[in-house]
């Protein structure tokens, strides 16, 4: 029998090993994609039949087990935005402290760093007694909208940080010599160089952020509260979505179905944030590329 050579031997395990693992990624990849298509089945199951104009406008009736979400869906989207109101400028900066002015591991960026890390492992249930207690009972916000938007900003304020400093990190190591070369200060070559390079990764941040904010429960529970009334200020208590789900879930007999609904509308709209975030995105990149 002819011998096989060491060499072809070896590429031949090789070629084996690279099958496996693509065998197995496939596999893993196949088996996200099932849970997920489960997931999606069984929500547009039980809470299809219920999606309709007035169940996106018309007031919570019978402890929500008819009736709408439509003063839930006011409340929420007024978190997001007291959220993000507070967030974004916070990331932002200190990102921007620790890329362009603090010196590369110097004690206060180390402190710093830390310091965002460990927040961002902080469980969600202590982000919502320290949000009672410091914006609800300290500074007399009590149980509202505003004191849960900006509990949901101090939980997403680490990623926007580590996804705006990933961003800032990774542009051309010439912009800032190039900028310095044409004459920039420091918070021209910033705000006409860094940031606008930096977008699309700072806008992968928010959107990330968004999806958390969207889906948090136990922070606001202990913040926002529960009233299903229409929000007339920042300083009434709302109903956040996920909240009122986890409601029907757990606490309204026969709420099953609704909470399907609800959770159905709530993954609408993240799918139609992560959308939005991509497309522009990606016309951002090609305007640049277009111009450059």
């Amino acid at each position: 029998m002819p011998s096989v050579s060491k060499p072809a031997a070896r590429r031949a395990s090789f070629r084996w090993l690279d099958r496996s693992f693509a065998v197995a990624g496939g596999m893993a990849a196949l088996v996200s994609f099932g849970l997920f298509a489960w997931l999606i089945r069984d929500l547009v199951r039980l809470g299809m039949p219920r999606i309709s104009w007035e169940f996106l406008t018309a007031e919570v009736a019978d402890a929500g087990r008819s009736g709408g979400i439509g003063p839930v869906l006011v409340s929420s989207v007024l978190i997001l935005v007291c959220c993000l109101g507070l967030a974004i400028p916070l990331g932002t900066g200190c990102a921007l402290w620790l890329a362009e002015y603090a010196r590369r591991g110097s004690v206060p960026a180390r402190l710093v760093t830390g310091g965002v890390d460990l927040l961002a492992s902080v469980p969600s249930i202590v982000f919502g007694l320290f949000g009672m207690v410091f914006f609800g009972q300290t500074l007399r916000m009590g149980f509202s909208i505003l004191s849960g938007g900006l509990t949901l900003a101090c939980m997403i304020l680490p990623m926007l940080v580590r996804t705006t400093l990933s961003a800032l990190e990774a542009l051309p190591a010439d912009l800032r010599p190039a900028a310095a070369g044409l004459g920039m200060t420091r918070s021209t070559t910033i705000a006409k160089v860094l940031l606008p390079a930096a977008l699309p990764g700072i806008v992968i941040g928010v959107t990330l952020g968004i999806g958390r904010a969207l889906s948090e429960t136990a922070a606001l529970i202990f913040t926002s509260g529960y009233s299903t009334r229409w929000p007339e200020t920042l300083s009434d208590s709302g109903r956040a979505l996920s909240v009122h789900i986890y409601d029907l879930a757990l606490n309204v007999a026969n709420g099953g179905p609704m909470a399907s609904s609800s959770a159905l509308v709530l993954l609408a709209l993240i799918l139609v944030v992560n959308s939005a975030a991509v497309t522009l995105s990606e016309r951002w990149l090609l305007k640049r590329h277009q111009t450059s």
